[in-house]
């Protein structure tokens, strides 16, 4: 046996070690469960969540690796001098406690992804390791302080990087590079914004900032949590698994849709409409809308409670006016509606002390809730709910010219205006965000410790407020590409995006390498750039993958799509046939009908198991990643909507391997004439 024979058959052997450290670990915690904790209900309830998470987070995937990594470090120079870490997706003690396997996010796995040659952070050696199917296959070393060091030539990083793509989306904690630790490892106080193009990992970027967080802001994110915002269903359910293969399992992930659901959903608006409500002139229009109702005093209040009681129209005067200004300043509706109520009791109380009595809190709580303040309090400030408030705007054209003016013109108008006030609507997505807008002005909404919003380029300003009141007191992560911005309301640059968050002063950084798509794909899709309207730097790829690329004039897209999936399946990974929507269901049946099993991209939540064809419209391919894309009809994609060159950019950066592009029309894109491309 050779020296490396057996320095390969002892890291197999510290595998298995930790493996059945693991295994130990959940079993404490197992009998833990067991174990009657006594205490009060609701502390045992408490254990009981907590155990079950932790027992969660304890699960062993046989087929994922413990570890991937392994740091040598120097004799000196460095708190760890001497020692030796294996790096992986979890921490692994022994059963006194010494880490077997130390968290990707500890503090001194920083130099497994930092260290180089130039700067080695004390580290001698880094170790990476080949794995299949969970087995340790092989190690390939850096020796950094000899000034040795792979970086991106290293032959197990880019087999790692090119894995093919099958099921959800997985974790890149062995894979990180340097650019992008430096984003993950930024503090909680931090709010980022990355400009990230196509494949260049700004989604596993922004997740994997999620569980840093959550690992080095354990207490302060348990009370106030941990939200990602995604754009639709099918890629939360893509991204659904990364974070629980990291052991973090208490994030919530939603879209803005699930964010803002307070009515049922089953409408849908026209672009002009759509243009409008998503526009930051609708807050203040709703916010005129619910002030319209506030009155002043004109005359006194009288209450009887033994004794007559009166206030003059001048005092409450000065409670309404006072509760007006502290609502202008900020605070909600609601409280600033029952402060009227409880100072204007007080002052009965005081007029009640005048005469000898002595009134407690019960009686002023009591007189603050009775008929006769009550119907006075509705006359001056009434009571408002979110979804009757929007439906007044919309419903009633005089409280809308009213709202709106100065602000929105008679058109704009004539676009969000209801024809009659129906008694149960058909609320539009758009809709449910104004309601969003009028519950934050009646009430606090709940918010979190930090929110990572991705392809948020396509969030309205409207929308982009609900994200805001979500994150008053937290930071943000904002992830996209103004490139890829097909919404009515798309951003066209950061800055005013991020002010509407409410993070104004967020820095941007931008992501342009891009570490699996072959340069090849990249740079076809580049060709589209200088059409978007958008002031980004073309990405750029490390890796060439000749044969990658291949765009074909055919007769019938159909029939040739049908051939080409064919042909791909029987590669590794997974394909996905993207079209016009309105061509989907003719693509799925030509598919069937050729006997290839056909995934829907709703129903399996992104990528479904080798052998299958995704077939994606393409208003819902954005932010999804296939081995294999196949491209039907440009032109149709293009014609579909109008931001449909941006729409064709999102397709056409889907694959990580490779790209097969069909068409019967011509390419009258900047994407350049056929004979041009064909063959490349």
């Amino acid at each position: 046996m050779t020296s490396l024979d057996a320095e390969l058959t002892a890291e197999a052997s510290h595998l298995e070690t930790s493996r059945a450290a693991l295994a130990a670990m959940r079993k404490r915690t197992e009998e833990l469960t067991r174990t009657d904790a006594g205490g009060d209900p609701f502390s045992a309830e408490m254990l009981a969540r907590a155990l079950a998470k932790r027992l969660e987070q304890l699960l062993d995937d046989g087929t994922t690796p413990l570890f991937f990594g392994r740091l040598d470090f120097g004799p000196t120079g460095t708190p760890y001098a001497g020692e030796t870490f294996h790096v992986g997706r979890r921490h692994v003690t022994d059963v006194a406690g010494d880490p077997l396997v130390v968290d990707w996010r500890a503090p001194v796995s920083t130099a497994f992804y930092q260290a180089s040659a130039i700067a080695p952070e004390g580290v001698r050696r880094r170790r990476r390791f080949g794995f299949s199917a969970g087995r340790l296959t092989s190690f390939e070393d850096e020796h950094l302080e000899s000034g040795e060091e792979t970086g991106l030539g290293s032959r197990l990083l880019a087999e790692e990087i090119e894995r093919p793509r099958v099921g959800p989306m997985r974790d890149i904690v062995a894979t990180i590079q340097p650019d992008q630790d430096a984003l993950v490892r930024a503090g909680l106080e931090t709010s980022l914004c990355i400009q990230g193009a196509p494949g260049t990992g700004k989604t596993a970027v922004g997740l994997h900032r999620a569980a840093y967080l959550l690992y080095a802001y354990r207490e302060r994110l348990s009370r106030s949590g941990v939200l990602v915002v995604g754009p639709n269903t099918a890629f939360l359910g893509y991204i659904a698994e990364v974070l629980p293969a990291l052991g973090e399992v208490d994030v919530q992930q939603r879209t803005v849709g699930q964010l803002v659901a307070r009515v049922p959903v089953r409408g849908s608006d026209s672009p002009d409409a759509l243009a409008v409500k998503g526009d930051a002139r609708m807050a203040a229009v709703v916010a005129r809308s619910l002030t319209a109702g506030l009155g002043t005093p004109s005359a006194p209040l009288v209450i009887t409670d033994g004794v007559r009681l009166r206030i003059g129209p001048s005092e409450l005067g000065e409670i309404v006016a006072e509760a007006r200004t502290a609502y202008e300043a900020g605070t909600p509706y609601s409280t600033a509606r029952d402060r009227v109520a409880r100072r204007v009791a007080e002052r009965f109380r005081r007029q009640v002390e005048r005469r000898g009595g002595s009134p407690t809190d019960v009686w002023v709580s009591r007189v603050a809730r009775s008929r006769p303040l009550k119907t006075w309090l509705e006359s001056l400030w009434p009571a408002a709910d979110p979804a009757g408030l929007v439906a007044r705007l919309l419903g009633d054209r005089s409280l809308l010219a009213r709202a709106a003016e100065g602000l929105l013109s008679d058109a704009e108008q004539d676009a969000i205006a209801w024809d009659t006030r129906p008694r149960r609507p058909r609320w539009t997505e758009a809709d449910a965000v104004l309601i969003d807008e009028a519950a934050g002005l009646l009430d606090r909404v709940p918010g979190y410790g930090h929110v990572i919003v991705d392809e948020a380029q396509d969030l309205s300003p409207m929308q982009a407020r609900a994200i805001a009141r979500r994150s008053v007191y937290g930071s943000l992560t904002v992830l996209g590409d103004l490139a890829q911005g097909t919404a009515v309301n798309a951003a066209r640059d950061w800055p005013t995006l991020l002010g509407h968050l409410e993070k104004p002063g967020t820095v941007v950084t931008p992501l342009t390498t891009g570490y699996r798509m072959p340069a090849e794909i990249v740079e076809f899709a580049n060709r589209l750039l200088p059409a978007l309207g958008a002031d980004v730097s073309p990405a750029r790829s490390v890796r060439r993958a000749p044969g990658a690329l291949v765009v074909e004039a055919v007769g019938d897209p159909i029939a040739a799509a049908v051939r080409a999936a064919r042909a791909a399946v029987a590669e590794p990974g997974s394909v996905a046939v993207i079209t016009a929507d309105a061509t989907v269901a003719r693509v799925s049946a030509a598919l069937t009908d050729a006997g290839l099993a056909v995934a829907d991209p709703l129903a399996d939540a992104g990528p479904d198991a080798a052998g299958a064809v995704t077939v994606l419209p393409a208003t819902l391919a954005k932010g999804l990643e296939f081995d294999t894309v196949i491209v039907l009809e440009p032109s149709e994609i293009v014609a579909a909507e109008p931001r449909g060159l941006n729409r064709l950019y999102v397709v056409l950066t889907r694959a990580v391997s490779r790209l097969t592009v069909l068409h019967s029309s011509a390419l009258d894109y900047p994407l350049g004439r056929v004979d041009k491309i064909g063959g490349e």
